[in-house]
């Protein structure tokens, strides 16, 4: 049995610990706003906080987590209040809307550690893949959520 602590509670999981995290999220625990894209920890729609830094779940075994505190895009805000997904809905950034949630747990992960980020800042760490190129309004959206003026 693996626990873990996932948006603020305890999930007993019956999974081989090298299991990968994203798989237990999705299959065991039903959580799917956590999305499956390239499998090798490249693309960033896996991405979620464990003690809020960005991981890329395809590739973190569940077993080896810990105590760490997991967050999801469902454990992000219950009613999508969060000002990065506010940022988010006002600049329009999803198309296809299939790399966003990693995409949000990236930016909020950035926020936490940079409450200001620069462009630089924001194209350094947002190195999750968008297939429809949102780029500019993930950096607008960041930018706004930040406060700082320049989205």
């Amino acid at each position: 049995m693996i626990s873990l602590d996932i948006n603020g509670r305890v999930h007993q999981v019956d999974a081989d610990p090298d299991t990968p995290l994203l798989w237990v999220l999705r299959e065991w625990l039903g959580m799917t706003g956590t999305k499956f894209g390239c499998g090798i920890a490249q693309c960033g729609a896996c991405s979620v906080l464990l003690d809020g830094q960005v991981m890329r779940s395809c590739s973190v075994p569940a077993g080896s987590v810990g105590t760490a505190k997991i967050t999801t895009i469902e454990g992000l805000s219950p009613d999508g209040s969060h000002p990065v997904q506010q940022a988010w809905l006002q600049h329009d950034v999803p198309q296809c809307g299939y790399c966003q949630s990693g995409q949000i747990m990236a930016a909020v992960a950035l926020l936490q550690e940079k409450p200001k980020p620069t462009d630089a800042d924001i194209d350094e760490a947002m190195s999750n893949i968008c297939r429809c190129g949102t780029y500019n309004r993930i950096r607008a959206a960041i930018h706004t959520a930040a406060g700082n003026g320049q989205g």
